[in-house]
């Protein structure tokens, strides 16, 4: 027999229904930011003598035009002998600088206060330290000290879809939330001179990343100061067997290092599909029943130039489709979690660029898609909400 005390259960399930939104989550606003320090990559090998012709052959492979870093030649040269203790504080205080510049951009679209922060997301690959980020944003941003604070470290290129994904979770399960996300990378602890011993897998990481932050607020039920910009129907997480080996990260002695397979690109086409059918799930219904590929808006990570011409030929799309993530690999590089970020950011100015050929303008589905270490892929189906 039930205690006097008890809660009913037809209470406990009242509790539960005015806990949930009653609308999906939202992207409602986006920011993003990138240290001041810019380098042409075509003078990127110029700072890796060992090994200059195979490494500029690389560089010249992958679809970047330039990159932003926090840790400039004057860095390098004055910090030489610094160790990686040392490097990581430098990371320590630039990382939630950084991540603060993306999310006040994205806090002043939004249009309300920062105090009206529920929940905190941060998302990185860079740095150790605890308290870190997360708290640190707490005070530069003025958010409230009862902020609820997450982190996902070492996710990856994926950390920025999988921090998104944690975002739309929490905004639909905690009635009036508002989710702030913020992705930030810094490369500093992970630069450093090839040697002989280099193999193309283990040069790739030294061409492609680049330092910026992405910040995105989430939630749902949006009230009439809010524009809500692209609705986050469904989520997957999809990890192909057998293939830890092919992407990996780790902080050792000598920093953040990793491998990125050659056969990457060609994995991720051989599997993408099935990715975005299982994210489409029982949604199918809703785009015909059958997805026609060329139909949808497309923001996906761009890991390297290899990997979207890998992923257009899979899915036969049409020249153009996946212009945005081309855009932001020319002129930012791969900045691992915070580039899906800056791609959604491209497509929303597409879609509203009165001058523009709108490409995707008349598009009302999309997909947003990132991969990472497992090898992982991260799916998101969107909704454009303008």
């Amino acid at each position: 027999m039930a205690s006097s005390s008890s809660i009913p259960a037809t209470t406990v399930r009242e509790i539960r229904v005015a806990q949930r939104a009653g609308r999906p989550a939202a992207v409602l606003a986006i920011g993003t930011a990138n240290p001041p320090h810019c380098v042409p990559q075509d003078d990127y090998p110029d700072y890796l003598t060992d090994l200059k012709p195979t490494f500029a052959k690389l560089c010249g492979m992958t679809g970047i035009g330039r990159r932003f870093f926090h840790h400039t030649d004057e860095l390098l040269a004055t910090h030489s002998d610094l160790s990686l203790d040392a490097w990581l504080d430098v990371v320590a205080t630039a990382a939630p600088e950084l991540a603060a510049s993306a999310a006040a951009n994205a806090i002043t679209e939004w249009g309300r206060p920062a105090g009206d922060i529920t929940h905190l997301v941060v998302s990185t690959n860079a740095g150790s330290h605890a308290p870190g980020t997360d708290v640190r944003l707490v005070s530069l941003l003025g958010l409230r000290h009862a902020v609820l604070r997450t982190v996902l470290q070492l996710n990856g290129c994926a950390s920025g879809c999988a921090a998104l994904r944690l975002a739309k979770v929490l905004a639909e399960n905690n009635r009036g939330a508002r989710v702030l996300v913020a992705c930030v990378e810094l490369t500093v602890t992970a630069f450093r001179a090839p040697h002989e011993a280099d193999t193309f897998d283990t040069l790739i990481p030294q061409g492609l990343f680049g330092d910026g932050a992405g910040a995105v607020i989430v939630g749902a039920d949006p009230d009439v100061h809010e524009r809500p910009l692209f609705e986050m129907v469904s989520a997957s997480q999809y990890v192909i067997p057998d293939t830890e080996h092919m992407l990996t990260m780790q902080l050792g002695s000598g920093g953040i290092g990793g491998t990125i397979a050659t056969g990457l690109p060609r994995l991720a086409a051989g599997i993408v599909e099935r990715c975005l059918l299982d994210a489409f799930g029982n949604h199918l219904a809703v785009v015909g029943g059958v997805v026609e590929w060329n139909n949808l808006f497309w923001a996906v990570h761009p890991g390297s130039s290899a990997m979207l011409d890998h992923i257009v030929g899979a899915l036969h799309l049409a020249p153009g489709k996946l212009d945005a993530s081309r855009t932001v690999l020319r002129e930012y590089g791969n900045m691992l979690g915070a580039t899906v970020i800056f791609v959604l950011d491209e497509v929303r100015r597409q879609r509203e660029d009165p001058e523009g050929e709108r490409a995707a303008a008349d598009e009302d589905w999309g997909v947003m898609m990132g991969f990472g270490p497992g090898f992982t892929v991260e799916t998101m189906l969107l909704h454009a909400a303008t």
